[in-house]
């Protein structure tokens, strides 16, 4: 009985409040941003866009470790990737400014791909080698102004909750410019929104900040960026879930 009371909840609810407030924060981003007030509308308005969905959706939050956060200082988040909800956690509830490393699809979805580009969000292009290095330019071009970036370094959502492979991009990003790496543990948005559903279902989600990997004086070889990958990857592991576990 209360699943069906949450779907119609959600198809005549949250839905169109959903939609309401998406377009109001996009056309909020792209105003402020063209008046001159990125460093605030880059952020704010996402943040508080993510951190309603949440609430909209009924799920509860659960954040853990943001005392590991110094807000002085510009990091490189790297997190594992379950779901769509993955970005609400993060945006709405992880509290300092960040930059997105996303697929360049997103820069397609009406109104949301055009805040994006007005935010400064990176988009990264892999039809070509020179396409992908303007993206990492551009991602390090951030870190370098100070800002920080967010990656999901297994590049697509996980279609069962369990971790992948996970790719050197942001470790290159990281070492070149000696920024610190901060895992992030998700826990919960597969079983919010998995990939290929269109339905929402409740579920506890968890956002887990661990402690910060510190990058000065490595090199960029192959083994020291596949290192720090495999690092992040095992500390991340640690604290997902059993369900979500290899």
């Amino acid at each position: 009985m209360l699943r069906v009371l949450y779907i119609i909840y959600f198809w005549l609810i949250v839905v169109p409040v959903f939609l309401v407030i998406t377009i109001l924060t996009a056309v909020t981003v792209i105003v402020g941003c063209l008046l001159g007030g990125k460093k605030f509308f880059a952020y704010y308005p996402g943040k508080i866009w993510s951190w309603l969905t949440c609430h909209l959706v009924l799920c509860p939050v659960t954040v853990r470790g943001k005392e590991n956060i110094d807000k002085k200082i510009p990091y490189v988040f790297v997190a594992n990737h379950q779901g769509a909800f993955d970005i609400f956690l993060i945006y709405g509830f992880l509290g300092v400014p960040i930059k997105w490393v996303m697929k360049a699809g997103i820069g397609k979805i009406p109104f949301v791909g055009t805040a994006c580009r007005s935010a400064g969000f990176i988009f990264v292009d892999n039809t070509s080698s020179k396409a992908a290095a303007r993206s990492v330019f551009e991602a390090e071009r951030n870190l370098r102004s100070g800002t920080s970036i967010v990656i999901f370094p297994e590049g697509s959502r996980s279609r069962d909750g369990k971790l992948a492979r996970f790719k050197k991009g942001a470790y290159q990003m990281a070492v070149d410019q000696h920024m610190q790496i901060i895992p992030i543990t998700i826990n919960g948005p597969f079983n919010v929104l998995p990939i290929g559903s269109i339905m929402v279902h409740r579920h506890p989600m968890e956002l887990i900040i661990h402690k910060p990997i510190i990058t000065e004086g490595m090199d960029s070889s192959h083994k020291t960026l596949q290192g720090l990958a495999e690092i992040t990857q095992q500390i991340i592991y640690t604290d997902l879930w059993e369900k979500y576990r290899n």
